[in-house]
């Protein structure tokens, strides 16, 4: 779990950026297939919906899980493993983010249909499906590895300078 402010942000910046970059892909692909724009289509696409992305997971959806999660979901039980509180924290994550994000794809490519409410419902559907073990399995386990390589690179650092102000 990141510690601080700047990890926060590489954290973000690794998980919104894997997860942004395979999702527009899936989206695309399930829109349009894999033709021979695909790519070119993925990485137009993708600074915006980073950016967007980014926002929603710092400013709304991280500060909400966090808040909902530390006063009414944590439990001793959790506390004993710090990955079933990340595990936890990642799906109310997913949930929230698919849920913005999905809306924000619709908004973009105006893709309403004829019933905008059930095209929201299907494309939160699908996406969920993908995100979900996407998070699980690829991108939150190496964005953890990376958060945890940096802290333990710094934190002899730290300790050195923790120990300097002590003498």
């Amino acid at each position: 779990m990141p510690k601080n402010f700047k990890e926060e942000l590489l954290f973000t910046a690794v998980m919104a950026g894997l997860m942004v970059l395979v999702m527009a892909g899936y989206n695309i692909a399930l829109a349009d297939g894999f033709s021979h724009h695909f790519i070119r289509e993925v990485l137009t696409g993708y600074p915006l919906a980073l950016l967007v992305a980014a926002i929603c997971d710092l400013g709304i959806i991280g500060p909400g899980v966090k808040y909902i999660f530390f006063h009414f979901i944590i439990n001793d039980y959790m506390k004993k493993k710090q990955i079933r509180i990340a595990l936890t924290i990642s799906v109310m994550m997913v949930a929230g983010m698919v849920t913005l994000m999905s809306l924000f794809g619709m908004v973009v490519t105006q893709n309403f249909g004829d019933n905008a409410l059930l095209t929201y419902l299907h494309t939160w559907i699908f996406n969920l499906f993908m995100a979900l073990p996407l998070q699980l399995l690829i991108v939150g386990p190496f964005a953890r590895k990376i958060l945890g390589t940096v802290q333990k690179h710094y934190a002899p650092a730290e300790n050195a300078e923790a120990e300097t102000v002590k003498d």
